[in-house]
């Protein structure tokens, strides 16, 4: 069973910088696929980041790339994600995820991912 915990998070005013943090413990087999998501109420999980840590690969959503950055220390089991000049859409809940599979074109998807950690919010305001 793998555990994911988060931290950081928080307020900040527009354009301003956060970074999120997600640790995982635990075991999990073949992991490929680490990812961010955002959810606003009434709304589903949108896929943000994704890094992929045999490939190296990583993706962004449109919408964060060239703000936003991912990115995975190995040796302490933690992924990253900076986000930079933020605007006030990118207010939400953020969770990460670990998924066993190959990044690819499947890292959008909240249902292909198997451990979720408990969310931090982030409101960004004008």
């Amino acid at each position: 069973q793998v555990q994911l915990v988060q931290s950081g998070g928080g307020s900040v005013q527009a354009g301003g910088s956060l970074r999120l943090s997600c640790s995982q413990s635990g075991w999990m087999e073949n992991r490929n696929c680490m990812a961010w998501f955002r959810q606003v109420p009434g709304k589903e999980r949108e896929g943000v980041a994704a890094i992929s840590p045999q490939a190296r690969s990583v993706y962004y959503a449109d919408s964060v790339k060239g703000r936003f950055t991912i990115s995975q220390d190995f040796d302490r089991n933690t992924i990253y994600l900076q986000l930079n000049s933020l605007k006030p859409e990118d207010s939400g809940m953020y969770f990460c995820a670990a998924g066993q599979f190959i990044c690819g074109g499947l890292w959008r998807s909240a249902s292909n991912y198997a451990s979720w950690g408990q969310g931090t919010q982030v409101t960004v305001s004008s």
